[in-house]
C-alpha cells in the first residue's frame, strides 16, 4: 500500500487574495519554563488544502457539518490538465474514469481530482453537476476562474459538487485511486481544512 500526502502545510500555504492569512502563536513552552508546550492558532476555513460547503455560496445550502462523509472518502480519479477546462474535457475524464471503474458499486468518477494548473469552466461545472458527481478537487485555491470564481461555485455547489480546493498533485501519476479527505467537524461553517491523502 502507498500513502501519498496531497495536502499544503499549513503556515506556508497559499492563500486567496483577500482572504486572512494562518498564523501561530507559542503560548506556553517548555524552554520558558512551562509544563508543556501548546500553541494557539488562528485561520480562514479555506486557507491551505480545505473543502468548500454549498453554505460558501449559498445562503440555505448545507453546512459543513451536514454532509455526509462518503462524498470525502472513497475511490477517485485523478486527471491531469491545463488551462481552461470545458465541457468535451469534462466528458473525457467522465468516460476514463468509467472505463476503470467497471461494475463498482462506488465509482471513481463520483470524485475527480484535477492536478496541474487548470481552471474549471461553466461549461465544465455543468457537465460534472449533471452528472451527480460527489466532489471534485484542483491545485488551484479556488476552482473556478480566480478573479471571477462566484458562478461556478453556484452550479458545483447548487448540484451538491463539495470542492476540495488547494490539494498538491505534481507528484501523482493520472489513475484510480482511494481517497481521504474529510474535513475537520465545525459546527455550522461554511468550509474546513482537511489532511487530503491517497491510497494506492
Amino acid at each position: 500500500m502507498e500513502i501519498f500526502d496531497i495536502t499544503q502545510e499549513l503556515f506556508s500555504c497559499q492563500v486567496y487574495p483577500g482572504d486572512p492569512s494562518p498564523s501561530m502563536e507559542r503560548v506556553m513552552s517548555i524552554p520558558d519554563g512551562d509544563i508543556c508546550n501548546l500553541t494557539s492558532f488562528s485561520m480562514c476555513a479555506h486557507n491551505g488544502t480545505h473543502v468548500d460547503a454549498p453554505f460558501h455560496f449559498i445562503d440555505d445550502g448545507k453546512t459543513i457539518d451536514q454532509i455526509k462523509l462518503k462524498r470525502f472518502v472513497g475511490p477517485c480519479f485523478v486527471t491531469r490538465c491545463e488551462g481552461d477546462l470545458i465541457a468535451n474535457d469534462a466528458y473525457d475524464i467522465l468516460d476514463r474514469a468509467k472505463a476503470i471503474d467497471g461494475d463498482s458499486h462506488d465509482p471513481c468518477y463520483k470524485r475527480i481530482l484535477i492536478a496541474g494548473d487548470a481552471t474549471v469552466t461553466e461549461s465544465a461545472a455543468e457537465v460534472f453537476a449533471d452528472h451527480r458527481i460527489y466532489l471534485i478537487g484542483n491545485e488551484s485555491q479556488t476552482v473556478g476562474p480566480l478573479d471571477a470564481p462566484a458562478k461556478v461555485h453556484y452550479i458545483l455547489l447548487g448540484a451538491k459538487v463539495v470542492l476540495l480546493e488547494g490539494i498538491r498533485l505534481q507528484n501523482i501519476d493520472e489513475g484510480k485511486y482511494f481517497l481521504c479527505a474529510q474535513p475537520l467537524n465545525l459546527g455550522g461553517c461554511d468550509g474546513a481544512p482537511v489532511r487530503a491523502i491517497l491510497i494506492r
